[in-house]
Order: structure tokens, then C-alpha cells, then sequence
């Protein structure tokens, strides 16, 4: 990943409504193009500018040979990429294609936190509200970290937990933060201890993957219009985690 964490060699093919086109990223300069089929079926190297537009999105825009300009709205977070392009014989494109990586970045990309949100919310939900346990070894690294005291390392022994957990233990998510490889989470959790517990769960991602957890919890206290207390854990959390689109 580069300075402004443009995936430096990742190469992706891009399906849009009526074709498709490899993309290679060269580097912060350069970009190589290859449409295989139809009228526009040819390889270029392009010069380009790219600008980071945050949270894994870029503004991609150059000039072909034959005149026709391009700009590209790279959102790897979603895996989509928004083309606005102009003919040599002026008719204007806009199309939107679903990304498809064929090689990976030179160097690790997880500055995806779109992605990131979903993975965790999945494992949280998946694990602590329905007690699975199939899905662990699709959303664990094999070498997960555990940083709880009482809970033992790797993802067997998150199995073993889910397995022998109480089935009244359910899990509330709220408000999600998340920055690189970094997400945090604020939820609440019932039945795991004997009071109602807000916790703060922070995972470190690696490879699309959660690869180390750190946790705080502490029992909740109601709150109070009256004393003036604000909850610790309210509906609008609730809310705002249950919008939370897909990866």
C-alpha cells in the first residue's frame, strides 16, 4: 500500500453492464488497461492522477490515446468501480462495474472499513445472538489472538466457549468505529454475567480476516431522566448498527 494507500499491484477485473476490463495498478502513475471483447476491446498503459477520496475510495482519471478521457471512482471497500467517460467522438459513459481482485496488493490492504464493520458485526452476531460456531473458522485467523485473561487462545477454544455457552447470553450491537486494520465496537451483552454487561470489543483485522481481540466490559447502570443520568447503551446504537449495509 502506498503513501496514499492506493493498492499499488493489485490487478482486478471490473464486470460492467456490457463489458469488461482488467485493471492493473502500476503505481500512483500509471495504470494498464485490457478490454478483450466488443468496440472498445484494446490494451493501454495510461498515465494517471490519482486522489484519495477516504475509506479505500479513489478518484482515478487519465487520457487514452485516441483522445477519450476517464475518470474512475475506485471504491475497493464495496468492490465497485463508477467510470465516467468521454468518447473521442464525444458521447459520454457512465457505468458502475463490481470489482473482481485477480492479484492481490504488493502490500497488505485492509484499510477497507466498510469491509471491516461487516466482518466484525457478522463474527459478534454469528457467535454471541445465534451461537455458531460454523462460522469461525471463515471470520478467525487460524493464529487468532486473545487478549481476555479468561478467555484461552486460537479459534478451538472459541469454539469450545460458543459450545458451552448459555443460551441466555445474547448480544446487542451499537456503535461501530473503524480506522486500517482497526475496528472497535460498542455493544451490550446479557446473560453472561449476572447483570447486563456495555462492553467495547476491539479487533485488529489481517487478510480479511480477525486476527487479535481486546475487550473491556463493565456492568451497565440504567439511566435516569430524572438524575439526569444518559444511558450507557441506547436504541440510536441499536439503530444505526441494524443499517449497516454488507461488505
Amino acid at each position: 500500500m502506498s503513501s496514499v494507500g492506493y493498492p499499488i499491484g493489485m490487478q482486478i477485473d471490473v464486470s460492467f453492464p456490457n463489458f469488461f476490463v482488467n485493471l492493473t495498478l502500476l503505481s500512483e502513475t500509471k495504470l494498464k488497461f485490457e478490454i478483450k471483447d466488443g468496440p472498445f476491446a484494446r490494451t493501454e498503459t495510461v498515465e494517471i492522477q490519482v486522489i484519495p477520496l477516504g475509506n479505500s475510495i479513489f478518484s482515478v482519471s487519465w487520457q487514452e490515446k485516441d483522445g477519450a478521457t476517464v475518470t474512475n471512482v475506485q471504491d475497493f471497500d464495496r468492490g465497485l468501480v463508477h467510470s465516467y467517460a468521454t468518447l473521442p467522438n464525444n458521447q459520454f459513459l457512465r457505468m458502475t462495474g463490481t470489482i473482481t481482485v485477480t492479484r492481490s496488493a504488493d502490500r497488505d490492504f485492509d484499510d477497507c472499513p466498510h469491509r471491516n464493520k461487516a466482518l466484525v458485526l457478522e463474527a459478534m452476531t454469528s457467535l454471541f445472538q445465534r451461537h455458531e460456531t460454523s462460522t469461525i473458522d471463515r471470520l478467525y485467523s487460524p493464529s487468532y489472538i486473545q487478549h481476555n485473561p479468561n478467555i484461552p487462545q486460537g479459534r478451538d477454544a472459541l469454539k469450545e466457549l460458543v459450545k458451552k455457552m448459555s443460551p441466555d447470553v445474547y448480544y446487542e450491537p451499537g456503535l461501530i468505529v473503524a480506522q486500517g486494520d482497526l475496528v472497535a465496537i460498542h455493544g451490550r451483552i446479557r446473560g453472561w454475567a449476572e447483570a447486563p454487561q456495555v462492553v467495547v470489543d476491539l479487533f485488529r483485522i489481517e487478510a480479511g480476516k480477525l486476527a487479535e481481540h481486546w475487550d473491556v466490559l463493565q456492568n451497565e447502570v440504567p439511566g435516569s431522566k430524572a438524575l439526569g443520568k444518559i444511558p450507557m447503551f441506547g436504541a440510536e446504537e441499536i439503530a444505526y448498527s441494524s443499517h449497516l449495509g454488507p461488505a
